[in-house]
């Protein structure tokens, strides 16, 4: 049984990977509404929030669209990597969703009764700046991940970034106009599904609770009663607040965290680079047995490498061609170039021409005779492009072996480009895989310059929109903390740092400012007298939204672990890796540390 490769199967399998997660969509926006209808239900027919649920998810779908469009209108390159984008924007989207129901709620709470523009003002005031520090960190983070070398990391965040900014201006209009809606709905009394005014029945106690829960009203305009605390607000003031403010907890929290950042950062010294080549195609695809036959049977050799002569030259000159030759024998002697397999048509030819056979000496003879050549090795009609009486410019190829990891394949390819660099006759090497391996030479530096500058810019961020010092410095440490975590525990869950994870660390920023800004400013801003009391006061407004907004990105990537392609599991688990770690550092990790100043 034979198996083959041809130069169209990896283009073939990129337009394969990106149809083959669409189903996918469907998945991730019936887990994304079914969670966000969970969290919104309330046991009642009028306060029940399902349509504010289902509205927030439509925001962040309606977000994708616009950025799609646009990005699509203006020529920006859809990739395979962009496919990521839409799992990622709901996630954030609805997260969104839930700060501004949070502060609506908050805003109810209040013994003062504003009327419904004064609460929407209070709402925006409490979570516009959470909202804006988000957006504005997480766009800044994409878009600075267009500076990078890479076109599909580029793209990948030129869409990503676009979809954030329409994000926030759907959650700052759309989804607040359809809060006011709703409110309109409560007060007069209409059940959330038919919209229908609902009577209040005096002999509730007589029915049952499903009864009561589904036809009976209890949102009437005169009711002084505040809105019920939801029953994980009260959980995190109550319980999980006071838990980890407890002095022997804080110590098993600093012990969790030294044990945490001992093995990211052994995990970051055991760090991978590459990407195998295999994992650009689907799990299922033809050319998956051909790379394991490759792998089997000739593992010893590397690339067959194309050496280009660029240029038109004088081959007839024997002095060129001795140029040629040592050339040709310069890059044989690379250590991880076998002589033995090299293919040279001008060898052959010259080997012709001191046979007696042909003669080769002047420009006439040698064009008008390379038909003699062609007749005895027909494949080398294909290395020569000639003109009538000019050859513009030819080729050789020379083998490689024992190229087996992506630190042999950088240096392969140093080795052959400063080689042929050197040599006085204008030459070329090439093959199709350099493009990967051109990325083994940029891809640390452009990974550390990407997360350097928007750290930089995130604590700018932090400083403009969040004017206290110790809030901005315990951002830019949860931000260090986590891609430090993130980047060491890559390694244990085998995903190496190629340009497809290099986009994730760049994420890792801004997901990791969503966690810890939000617990920072509420700490450094609360009323209250003590720090532990200041830390619960924070998890109670904050904890549950946190809560939600990491359940719902996980969500909308959670599907992508079901996908058969490498790029696209690859992102669930960074994502996955990001998110808890974001989680972690919010609610554990940042609260504890705050009380010790």
């Amino acid at each position: 049984q034979g198996t083959y490769f041809t130069s169209l199967s990896r283009q073939e399998e990129f337009e394969g990977n990106t149809k083959s997660v669409i189903p996918l969509f469907s998945v991730t926006y019936f887990l994304t509404i079914t969670f966000s209808i969970i969290s919104c239900l309330r046991l009642s027919c009028i306060r029940n929030n399902v349509w504010l649920a289902c509205c927030g998810v439509v925001s962040a779908g309606l977000a994708v669209l616009s950025s799609f469009g646009l990005m699509l209108f203006c020529g920006v390159p859809f990739v395979v990597t962009v496919a990521n984008a839409p799992f990622l924007i709901l996630g954030v989207g609805v997260d969104d969703m839930f700060i501004m129901i949070a502060s609506w709620e908050q805003s109810s709470r209040k013994k003062e009764k504003p009327d419904v523009k004064s609460r929407l003002a209070e709402t925006y005031g409490e979570a516009a700046l959470s909202v804006t520090i988000t957006t504005l960190t997480d766009v800044l983070s994409f878009f600075i991940g267009t500076w990078t070398a890479f076109p599909s990391v580029r793209s990948f965040c030129l869409y990503t970034g676009t979809a954030f900014v329409f994000c926030y201006i759907y959650i700052m209009t759309f989804f607040g106009a359809i809060i006011v809606l709703n409110h309109k709905r409560e007060q007069g009394n209409r059940h959330w599904l038919t919209c229908m005014p609902v009577g209040v029945d005096k002999d509730q106690a007589e029915k049952s609770c499903l009864y009561n829960a589904c036809c009976i009203g209890n949102c009437s305009r005169q009711s002084s009663q505040p809105e019920s605390e939801h029953p994980m607000n009260i959980f995190f003031k109550k319980y999980y607040g006071p838990f980890f403010t407890n002095k022997w907890i804080k110590l098993l929290v600093v012990l969790l965290y030294g044990a945490y950042l001992g093995g990211s950062i052994y995990g970051c010294t055991r760090i991978r680079e590459g990407i195998d080549l295999r994992n650009l195609a689907s799990d299922d695809s033809y050319v998956i047995p051909y790379y394991d036959d490759d792998d089997k049977y000739f593992s010893a050799y590397g690339p067959r490498v194309m050496v280009v002569i660029t240029e038109s030259v004088e081959y007839w000159n024997e002095t060129v061609r001795l140029g040629i030759e040592n050339c040709t024998q310069d890059l044989e002697g690379i250590s991880y170039v076998d002589k033995n397999l090299s293919e040279s048509w001008l060898r052959a030819y010259t080997k012709l021409a001191k046979s007696g056979w042909i003669n080769i000496s002047n420009k006439t003879l040698f064009i008008n005779n390379l038909p003699k050549l062609f007749k005895i090795v027909p494949s080398f009609e294909w290395d020569i492009n000639k003109t009538q009486d000019e050859i513009e410019a030819s080729r050789f190829f020379i083998q490689t072996v024992n190229v087996t990891s992506a630190v042999d394949e950088k240096n392969l390819l140093n080795q052959l480009r400063e080689t042929a660099k050197q040599c006085s006759i204008p030459l070329m090497v090439y093959h199709p895989a350099f493009i990967y391996y051109d990325q083994y030479l940029v891809i640390v530096q452009n990974t550390i310059q990407n997360v350097v500058i928007a750290a930089g810019a995130m604590l700018v961020v932090s400083l403009l929109l969040i004017p206290n010092l110790l809030c901005c410095l315990w951002v830019t440490f949860a931000i260090a903390s986590v891609i430090v975590g993130v980047a060491g525990f890559m390694t244990f869950w085998n995903v190496n740092l190629d340009s497809i994870s290099m986009i994730n660390l760049v994420i890792c920023i801004g997901f990791s400012v969503d966690f810890s800004a939000h617990i920072s400013y509420v700490f450094v801003t609360s009323g209250e007298s003590s720090a532990n009391q200041r830390a619960i006061e924070a998890l109670y407004l904050l904890g549950y939204p946190i809560f939600q907004g990491a359940v719902s990105t996980i969500l909308g990537v959670v599907v992508l672990a079901a996908a058969k392609t490498y790029i696209f599991r690859t992102f669930f688990k960074i994502m996955l890796l990001v998110i808890l770690f974001g989680v972690l550092h919010g609610l554990v990790f940042i609260p504890v540390f705050l009380t010790f100043f």
